[in-house]
């Protein structure tokens, strides 16, 4: 996440979980929902940056990509877990 320390990378990271867990009716426990925030904004961070060149700064725009990348992991997860 860039711009923010760790301390609001994880409280970031939780609340982007979070909302991407009742956005998806998802049912995860708290740490799996900052791990999928941290995560997911670290992916489309990189996606973001190889296509645009840049990213959104700030703990809002942070929020919102957190919220995108873990969507798009549960989403893939849920792909994943149809296939096997």
């Amino acid at each position: 996440m860039t711009g923010i320390g760790w301390l609001a990378a994880i409280i970031i990271g939780g609340i982007a979980g979070w909302l991407a867990e009742q956005f998806m009716k998802s049912n995860m426990g708290i740490l799996m929902n900052i791990i999928l925030g941290i995560v997911g904004a670290v992916v489309l961070n990189a996606i973001l940056m190889a296509v645009m060149g840049g990213t959104l700064g700030g703990w809002i725009g942070q929020l919102v990509v957190g919220f995108i990348g873990a969507c798009l992991l549960i989403w893939v997860a849920r792909m994943v877990r149809r296939t096997a």
